[in-house]
């Protein structure tokens, strides 16, 4: 037979390993040197130049 399972506990359990994944989660998106901002952000800009560059216009 299985032993009881204490609800409460289980339930604590649960949100403490979602707490953990959701710290994890943000760590890794704002725990990056202001360096590797800059550097994504000018990434981010010069990719979007070149789609406006190549943006066919119809103006007809």
């Amino acid at each position: 037979m299985n032993r009881p399972v204490n609800l409460n506990r289980a339930r604590k359990q649960r949100a403490r390993a979602e707490s953990r994944a959701r710290g994890a989660e943000n760590a890794a998106k704002s725990g990056r040197t202001k360096a590797e901002r800059l550097m994504e952000a000018l990434r981010n800009e010069r990719a979007a130049k070149m789609l406006d560059r190549h943006r066919i216009d119809d103006d007809e």
